[in-house]
């Protein structure tokens, strides 16, 4: 059973990359027309970009990091967790998010529950949800002020993680991975969110960064082929990636 399953797959992926021209570097639009018009797969497939930066992350000046609303959101359902008390823990529950605690809910992510994918606290309550690093650090789940998740302003924290914001960090190879929606958006949908991801990753351009900036560009179904973008006509749109 298993081989006819990595036959199908093998094939689909196969068909995929005979879309793709050899030594060809799109232009982004087209990129991602291309990605759409690849063979869907049995469940709605995330589209993602991911980027090659000019940076070395091993010096702290050089880190890139931080996140933006997509306007078209990612296609999932986000489960925000929001540490708060009292009047703000009122504006987290009017603005829909789906657990809210303090001490108590600091306990129950310490016993090892943690149903939610993105959590955010009012600075008040960072002395307890600090116990939390070592759990969601490495996770990527803890609340941070340079990312709009430590914040007294609840409300829109929480209503803008249900709309689709997503964090973004470069990693120890200088590669950055996001998703940008799923297979079924629209070519425009997906064009216009993975233009709000590179303007966002271009202003995070840090000073001590020299040379290009922006060395490639790669868009992705989740088990699909990368279709090579042209990164320096993407970087001639913003000067300062320049």
């Amino acid at each position: 059973m298993a081989t006819t399953v990595g036959k199908r797959v093998g094939k689909r992926y196969d068909a995929a990359a005979a879309k793709i021209a050899p030594d060809k570097h799109y232009a982004f639009e087209e990129a991602v027309a291309l990605v759409k018009s690849m063979p869907a797969a049995k469940f709605d497939q995330s589209v993602d970009l991911s980027f090659r930066l000019g940076v070395d992350p091993k010096h702290a000046d050089q880190m890139v990091r931080g996140a933006v609303v997509l306007p078209h959101g990612i296609g999932k359902s986000v489960r925000v967790a929001v540490f708060a008390k009292g009047e703000k823990e009122r504006e987290a529950r009017e603005a829909g998010a789906d657990v809210i605690g303090a001490e108590d809910l600091v306990e129950r992510v310490q016993g090892g529950w943690m149903e939610f994918d993105t959590a955010i606290a009012t600075p008040d309550l960072m002395g307890q949800v600090g116990r939390l690093g070592k759990v969601l650090g490495p996770r990527g789940l803890m609340p941070n002020p340079k990312l709009g998740t430590v914040t007294f302003d609840v409300n829109r924290a929480v209503r803008e993680a249900k709309a689709g914001k997503v964090e973004f960090r470069v990693d120890k190879a200088g590669n950055v991975h996001t998703p940008i929606g799923k297979h079924s958006f629209g070519a425009e949908q997906l064009a216009a969110n993975g233009m709000a991801l590179i303007e966002a990753i271009v202003r995070a351009k840090p000073a001590a960064a020299k040379g290009t900036y922006l060395r490639s560009l790669t868009v992705s179904t989740t088990m699909g082929p990368g279709v090579p973008v042209d990164a320096q006509a993407v970087a001639n749109l913003f000067k300062k990636a320049v």
